[in-house]
């Protein structure tokens, strides 16, 4: 008799491995309710140790009895994975893609059945259970299948509903962002050595730096210009580092970047 399993990732790499420990920890499945899928043998070895799960190098098998199925590969292996599991769904499956750039519309149509699908856009920050993550609902999902999917992405940091036309201003903003913010504690660290401070010391001293801010901005609900005017002193120091970063451009730079990425996500998502 088969075990009736609720979940099965599609790509066993850094994102659907986050997942994975995600819902195990925060008890959403247990480990019989999940099974994997990879190219890599290696990679499901990996799991297999880590997490306990059951893993599979054949799609298919992985499909078999799950009502939600991740699809956690690279955008331009979607196409062909469709092609390949489209055969073994059916309307009581749930897609849930979180391949970057790849539409609702041409999932359905690599399909070739009306099967539910949701676009979900996280950040590489689900690795430390700490993502920012958009979901998008396709046509057809339910609310109960959208609050199944929003809890599964709790479990590895905050999640926003929005309508699908906002995706590739989230990967712009969010999907990107890490990016930006690892080149300003980059830059924090530089200074810190500039001035004196060891290397190890600086970075340290950066990152904690931009994870206490960030979880003020989260915690007290306050506008982010009310909590600057809180470290900035009349006369002090912090209001001369602001008059540096403003003349230096840096918000414009920040805010052009967010503008750029989100243009190349709309083109990607063209195939340009």
């Amino acid at each position: 008799m088969k075990i009736k399993r609720k979940i099965c990732i599609l790509g066993a790499g850094n994102m659907g491995e986050a997942l994975i420990k995600g819902m195990l920890s925060g008890g959403l499945y247990t480990k019989k309710e999940i099974i994997a899928s990879d190219i890599s043998e290696d990679r499901l070895a990996h799991i297999r140790s880590r997490y306990g799960i059951e893993t599979t190098r054949d799609n298919a098998t992985a499909t078999d009895s799950s009502e939600f199925i991740v699809i956690a590969v690279k955008p331009f292996a979607v196409k062909s994975l469709m092609e390949e599991i489209s055969p073994s769904l059916s309307k009581s499956n749930v897609i849930i893609s979180i391949a970057a750039g790849v539409q609702i519309e041409r999932i359905r149509i690599w399909l070739k059945k009306e099967i539910p699908i949701i676009r979900v856009m996280p950040n590489i920050s689900i690795l430390v259970m700490e993502g920012a993550i958009a979901i998008a609902p396709g046509p057809g999902i339910r609310d109960r299948e959208t609050e199944a999917v929003k809890r599964i992405f709790d479990s590895v940091g905050k999640t926003v509903i929005l309508g699908e036309e906002f995706m590739d201003a989230v990967t712009g903003l969010s999907g990107s962002g890490p990016a930006y913010l690892f080149t300003v504690i980059e830059a924090l660290a530089d200074g810190g050595v500039k001035v004196g401070l060891p290397r190890g010391v600086a970075t340290l001293l950066a990152a904690q730096t931009v994870l206490g801010a960030a979880k003020m901005v989260l915690e007290t609900g306050l506008h982010t210009g009310s909590l600057k005017d809180m470290v900035t002193s009349p006369g002090g120091t912090t209001i001369d580092g602001i008059y540096r970063i403003e003349a230096s451009g840096v918000r414009a730079a920040l805010m052009q970047a967010v503008e750029d990425a989100t243009r190349r996500a709309e083109e990607l998502g063209k195939g340009e």
